[in-house]
C-alpha cells in the first residue's frame, strides 16, 4: 500500500515505454492511476490493481507523468472539461508536477513550461528517458531531466523506480537536449551498423558471425545487445519508429542551428530517415535503416 504523504500519482500513455514503466510504478510505488487515449490498453493493468481514468480530468494528480511521442500530444490533454487543468482545479491540487518523458523540442518544451507555471501554476519537468523497452521494462532507463531542481529532487523517489541512472541537467529544456545529444549517437549507431552489415553480406560474409565479432569488440554497443537479432532475421517490425527517429533528428539539427552549431553527420543521416519515412518505412523500427541503405543499392530489398 502507498505511505499515506506520498503524492498522487498518474501515469498517461501506455506505449512501448509507458505500459512497462506504469507496470514498475504500480509495483513500487503501490497505487497509480493511467489514462490512454485507446482505453483498451490498460485493460492488462486492471488485475494488478491499477485505476484506469476515462478521461485527462480522471487522471489529474499531484504528480503526473506523460509517455506520449510529442509536446502538442501533452498539450492536448490539458484544456476544456475533461482535461488536466479542469481536474487539477477540481481536485484543489494548486501546484502540480507535469513530467515530459517523451522525446521533444528542447527549445518548446522549455517555453511549455515558463508558459505552465505563469499560468496554472504548473511545475514542469522535461524528463526524456533512453534505454529502450528493455530499460523500461528493468527499471533501468536513463533519465536526463531539466526544469526547477526542487521540484526535480521531490520527485526521484519516482524517477528511481523506473531509471538506475537519473541526473538533473539544468532549466527548463536542458533535459531535452541531453536527449537530442543521445539520439544524434543512437542514430549514428543503428546507421552505422546498417551499413557494416550491408557491406558483410555484399562481400559474403555471414552476418551472425559479424555480428558476435561486433559484440566482441570496440564496435560493442547496446544497440547491438538489444536490436542485433534483427539485421540477422531482417524483422524490422515494432520497436522504436523510424518516423520518431527522424521526429529526433529533426530536433537534433535545430537544437544545433540554436547553438550555432554544424552537424554534417547527424544532418546526413537525417536525410537518409527522411528517405526511409518517404518510402513507406516510417512505422518500422529505426534498425529497419539497412532496408532503406539496401534499396538505394539495389540489394537485399527482400529483407
Amino acid at each position: 500500500m502507498p505511505e499515506p504523504d506520498r503524492p498522487a500519482l498518474a501515469l498517461m500513455g501506455l506505449g512501448p515505454m509507458g505500459e512497462p514503466m506504469a507496470r514498475r510504478l504500480l509495483k513500487g510505488y503501490g497505487e497509480l492511476t493511467v489514462w490512454n487515449r485507446t482505453a483498451s490498453k490498460a485493460e492488462a493493468l486492471v488485475g494488478l490493481g491499477v485505476r484506469v481514468a476515462a478521461s485527462p480530468r480522471e487522471a489529474a494528480a499531484d504528480i503526473v507523468l506523460t509517455v506520449l511521442p510529442d509536446l502538442n500530444h501533452v498539450e492536448s490533454l490539458l484544456p476544456g472539461e475533461e482535461g488536466l487543468i479542469a481536474g487539477w482545479t477540481a481536485r484543489g491540487i494548486s501546484r502540480p508536477i507535469l513530467v515530459v518523458h517523451g522525446t521533444v523540442s528542447p527549445g518548446a518544451v522549455a517555453a511549455f513550461g515558463e508558459r505552465m507555471l505563469r499560468e496554472h501554476g504548473v511545475r514542469v519537468l522535461d524528463a526524456p528517458v533512453s534505454g529502450g523497452t528493455v530499460g523500461a521494462e528493468n527499471g533501468t532507463l536513463s533519465i536526463m531531466v531539466g526544469g526547477d531542481a526542487d521540484t526535480f529532487s521531490s520527485v526521484v523517489p519516482v524517477f528511481e523506480l523506473v531509471g538506475s541512472t537519473i541526473r538533473h541537467m539544468g532549466s527548463g529544456g536542458s533535459g531535452a537536449l541531453a536527449k537530442a545529444c543521445n539520439q544524434v549517437v543512437v542514430a549514428g549507431t543503428v546507421t552505422a551498423v546498417s551499413e557494416a552489415m550491408l557491406l558483410a553480406r555484399g562481400g559474403g560474409l555471414d552476418p551472425s558471425v559479424m555480428l558476435e565479432l561486433l559484440r566482441g569488440g570496440l564496435a560493442d554497443s547496446e544497440v547491438l545487445r538489444q536490436k542485433g537479432h534483427r539485421w540477422i532475421d531482417g524483422d524490422f517490425t515494432g520497436g522504436g519508429s523510424a518516423r520518431n527517429q527522424l521526429k529526433d533528428l529533426n530536433f537534433v539539427l535545430g537544437a544545433a542551428r540554436t547553438a550555432h552549431l554544424e552537424l554534417p553527420l547527424s544532418s546526413v543521416i537525417q536525410d537518409l530517415f527522411e528517405d526511409m519515412v518517404e518510402r513507406g518505412d516510417g512505422a518500422l523500427d529505426h534498425t529497419g535503416i539497412f532496408r532503406t541503405l539496401a534499396q538505394r543499392n539495389g540489394a537485399f530489398t527482400e529483407t
